[in-house]
């Protein structure tokens, strides 16, 4: 992830008759509170405890239900279905097509937020947030989730 945020922004060097233009006066140029409050649900989304698992908050008690009784009671695996996250389905109505740099770099900063907001929230918990570190071809593969470690990796983590 060597790109920086504005290098996956080709439209800042259309700006200012081809001068380009940097994040924050694009921001201020072309944002809206709307759109930064939605963001700010994506990005620091809330959480919740619920039996012994994490979720992001307004949990469905019936498909949880239904998922552990479909992986046998393997509370990881229901985590980990229940929330994880494609990068490409977040903006599904989209106009452009995200590039695969854009992809990683966004996947990359919801991990660093959301084991922020984890870790903060729930610090007494060992969580893993996990996106994956190897190359896809297919930008679909691309995904986030997490879930509360199980306490045997825990114990024999080195």
């Amino acid at each position: 992830m060597s790109k920086n945020a504005n290098q996956l922004i080709p439209e800042l060097a259309d700006w200012n008759i081809g001068q380009g233009i940097d994040i924050e006066d694009w921001l201020q140029t072309v944002g809206n509170y709307e759109h930064a409050i939605a963001y700010s649900t994506l990005f620091w989304p809330e959480f919740q405890l619920h039996d012994g698992c994490i979720f992001f908050a307004g949990i469905d008690e019936d498909s949880y239900q239904k998922w552990l009784k479909a992986t046998n009671g393997n509370k990881t695996s229901v985590q980990a279905v229940m929330k994880h996250r494609h990068i490409l389905d977040l903006f599904p109505n989209s106009e452009v097509e995200p590039t695969h740099d854009q992809v990683i770099y966004l996947g990359h900063k919801l991990k660093e937020m959301w084991k922020a907001k984890l870790n903060r929230d729930f610090p007494n918990h060992k969580i893993t947030i996990s996106f994956p570190e190897e190359e896809f071809d297919d930008l679909l593969s691309y995904e986030i989730t997490f879930f509360i470690t199980p306490q045997e990796d825990v114990m024999n983590a080195p």
